[in-house]
């Protein structure tokens, strides 16, 4: 792990527990959400420090300080009325991380992003080329595996909802953030405590460089991938409904189970930040 160094706290700024926390997804349009929620006048942008910390992951041997929540604290610096977070895709994924999270920020609000899983295991296995092409070594199998549990999101998800109350939780898609940028901004806003933006932030709709091409998978090696994935999506849609699984062109087969219901399933997507207990 690299080492970390707090930020200086400016005169008259507190540093304390981060407002918010994104906690998942990797290759999910993270750095894109973050940076439009940066761009709020109300939340504090603290100079040359990350959007993803990565605080929790070098205690992954459980020596950790009686101070942990001192120590996470001194990275969050803020003015007066102002908010500030970060965000680590890791956290929902490692499964130490959400526990110290829950011990250092235990009021946070939290965020999770959510892409199809067969697309963000593309998007992964993208990247995970891209970087053996630079090194000029060959692919890590361990990698690819890697890749595909972190699609797994139910049980992710069961982990936040154990530490964190589901009022206090804000699931978002991916598809549904590109489609309706200004909608589901607002809606995170909301969720964070703040005034909706009086215009879209530019950053909310432009990405900061082009995605890496995604491989090819052939028809068979698809449906075996949509075959390893679908009962945890199907589990997904039960856990939070206001998942859109026809947003997901893999698993669109799974919508029927959530329309059956008397369009209960599209009466709960369509404000995010009303689903699940969300306070408006």
């Amino acid at each position: 792990m690299r080492p970390l160094e707090p930020p200086e706290c400016p005169p008259g700024w507190r540093t304390g527990a981060p407002d918010f926390v994104g906690v998942g997804a990797q290759r999910a349009g993270t750095s894109w959400w973050y940076r439009a929620i940066e761009d709020h006048p109300r939340v504090a942008r603290i100079e040359d420090q990350a959007k993803e910390l990565h605080f929790f992951g070098r205690f992954w041997q459980g020596d950790v300080p009686d101070d942990l929540a001192d120590r996470y604290h001194r990275f969050f610096p803020r003015p007066p009325g102002a908010i500030t977070g970060e965000w680590t895709p890791r956290y929902m994924y490692d499964f130490w991380s959400l526990r110290l999270l829950a011990r250092s920020a235990p009021d946070a609000r939290i965020l999770v992003l959510l892409r199809d899983p067969v697309e963000r295991y593309l998007s992964g296995l993208a990247r995970q080329i891209r970087l053996a092409e630079e090194a000029d070594a060959p692919i890590n199998l361990m990698m690819l595996a890697d890749a595909l549990s972190r699609g797994l999101y139910h049980h992710q998800l069961r982990r936040v909802f154990e530490f964190f109350p589901r009022e206090r939780v804000l699931v978002l898609q991916y598809e549904r953030c590109v489609a309706d940028p200004a909608g589901h901004l607002a809606a995170t806003c909301r969720f964070l405590g703040l005034e909706p933006f009086d215009q879209l932030p530019p950053r909310a709709t432009e990405r900061r460089r082009p995605p890496n091409p995604k491989p090819h998978l052939d028809e068979a090696m698809r449906a075996d991938l949509i075959g390893r994935l679908e009962d945890d999506v199907a589990r997904l849609i039960d856990l939070c409904p206001e998942v859109d699984v026809s947003r997901w062109p893999n698993f669109r087969h799974l919508a029927g189970g959530a329309a059956a219901g008397g369009g209960s399933q599209a009466a709960a997507v369509a404000d995010p930040a009303s689903a699940g207990g969300v306070a408006p």
